[in-house]
């Protein structure tokens, strides 16, 4: 099989990805520069080249040198409220030095790139669950960001023929079932994190920002898809481009179901057999009220079927990482 190099395989998802693909019996080059990423989360048999995905001399030196044929790439700035006070640094990372990479995927004549995009694409959702027909109407520079590289892949694709997939998830979740890697950031934005990490740490109390929405409960509710889970389909979608199954395109990735932030605080209750510490706070801008996934195209051109499907499976999975790391990986990126 062809090696793959994984831009930020050192972080959340990209980890989970690199360690199926050194399980499939990949050989993987990852590039980070681990300024988010952790050194501890790489497994055995995956190679850690030190850097900047957006360095040119960086990249012919490595593509030049190694087997490589396929890129997926992971590493982008990813917080949507940071990208709305300070939308440079985004077009920076996610598209001035994407396309860096993207031209040197072109110059050495690899196959193609699995593309991890967002559903923050389409922006305030006209219909629920959201399919790919949708209009993309990003509200922030993240999503906008990451629609702009989408834009650039389908045209790469039409004029060299560089295969891709784009892959737009929703909540990602969850944490590996083995305890070994999981979710450590800092800051932290995500609820299931933050609200295991109050469990942890006995507080401080979690925000729930909003509690007028038009849902059952008054809550926001979002579609959370286990970290594994779009490991998998990362890979699913490499083979699928390999075995010239697919071409191009943009997938879905989600859960299929919606929960409250109120079903997470109870399920977090549940698993963790502690009530965590919330607080009421008020909505923030631009937060649509329901989020929520339609993977059917992805379930029919790359197989996607979630294994974790249950809300409670998902929080267990990432309460046994926060539990044994109360600290993370015990190291903080640079």
């Amino acid at each position: 099989m062809d090696a793959v190099v994984v831009t930020g395989g050192a972080g959340y998802v990209g980890s989970h990805i690199v360690r199926r693909l050194v399980e499939a019996g990949r050989e993987v080059f990852i590039v980070d520069d681990l300024s988010e990423g952790h050194r501890r989360s790489i497994p055995e048999g995956a190679t850690l080249v030190e850097g900047d995905f957006g360095d040119a001399a960086l990249l012919d030196s490595l593509l030049s040198g190694e087997k490589v044929a396929w890129v997926i790439h992971m590493a982008a700035s990813a917080l949507v409220g940071e990208s709305v006070a300070d939308p440079g640094p985004y077009y920076a990372n996610n598209v001035s030095k994407s396309l860096v990479l993207l031209d040197a995927v072109r110059r050495h004549g690899l196959r193609g790139i699995v593309f991890s995009s967002s559903a923050a694409v389409y922006g305030e959702p006209t219909d629920v669950p959201i399919v790919e027909e949708q209009s993309c109407a990003p509200t922030n520079p993240y999503g906008e960001t990451k629609l702009v590289f989408e834009r650039a892949l389908a045209w790469h694709h039409r004029a060299y023929g560089i295969r891709y997939a784009a892959l737009r998830y929703f909540n990602a979740a969850g944490a590996h079932p083995s305890g070994e890697i999981g979710e450590d950031h800092d800051p932290e934005t995500h609820l299931i994190p933050l609200l295991l990490r109050a469990v942890v740490k006995g507080g401080p109390a979690v925000p729930i920002f909003g509690e007028d929405y038009p849902t059952t409960d008054g809550t926001c509710v979002r579609d959370y898809v286990h970290v594994v889970d779009l490991a998998e389909a990362h890979v699913s979608a490499l083979a699928a481009l390999e075995t010239s199954k697919l071409d191009a395109g943009a997938f879905n990735l989600g859960n299929g179901e919606g929960f409250s932030v109120r079903d997470v605080v109870e399920a977090v209750a549940r698993v963790t057999g502690t009530p965590p510490p919330v607080e009421r706070a008020p909505r923030r801008p631009g937060d649509p009220a329901i989020l929520v996934a339609s993977s059917a195209r992805a379930a029919k051109r790359i197989g996607f079927r979630p294994a974790f499907r249950r809300l409670e499976e998902i929080v267990r999975t990432a309460w046994e990482w926060h539990r044994t790391h109360p600290d993370g990986y015990g190291e903080r990126p640079r």
